[in-house]
């Protein structure tokens, strides 16, 4: 029986600030990606977008499942420009949050299906914080690029490390 691997295709370390950060050239001969990225961001609450091949039309979906301290909230969007996601996931700067971004069947010709998974240690201060999303970009395009950026205007902190594996 096989075995599932993951296979790192690369990885950015910002060595500065930046308000976005791609991948290109993403080799089809993989079954599934997972993005792992670990870093902090210059505003608090901020949130972000991902975007296939860049693609800024209307043909992604989400419902995203989300718990901040003692608070939760669930959001559907359909038709939007992106998959949106809290980079943070936080209420502080400086506490790294951590997301998985897993991208299922990338290089099939169905539509691309993806999983966010995010953690937050608030160190007590928030109570900590945790989201899910199910994000959908309706395409039967393989994906070659990958950008996280913002929707709003912040950055991804110096030091944030953003990972790409292949499955």
């Amino acid at each position: 029986m096989a075995t599932a691997t993951m296979v790192p295709i690369a990885t950015q370390t910002l060595g500065s600030a930046a308000a976005s950060i791609t991948f290109s050239s993403i080799p089809g001969t993989y079954t599934d990606l997972r993005l792992v990225l670990t870093g902090t961001c210059s505003t608090v609450g901020d949130y972000g977008a991902i975007q296939y091949n860049a693609d800024t039309a209307s043909n992604y979906s989400l419902i995203v499942l989300s718990g901040y301290g003692t608070g939760v909230q669930v959001t559907n969007t359909t038709s939007a420009v992106s998959i949106q996601t809290s980079w943070n996931g936080a209420s502080s700067t400086t506490i790294p949050a951590m997301k998985s971004i897993d991208i299922l069947s990338y290089a099939g010709s169905t539509n691309k299906t993806c999983l966010i998974t995010a953690s937050t240690d608030q160190n007590g201060t928030a109570g900590g914080a945790a989201e899910l999303t199910v994000g959908l970009w309706r395409s039967t395009a393989a994906i070659t690029s990958i950008k996280l950026s913002w929707i709003v205007g912040s950055n991804f902190a110096t030091g944030t490390i953003a990972t790409l594996f292949g499955i």
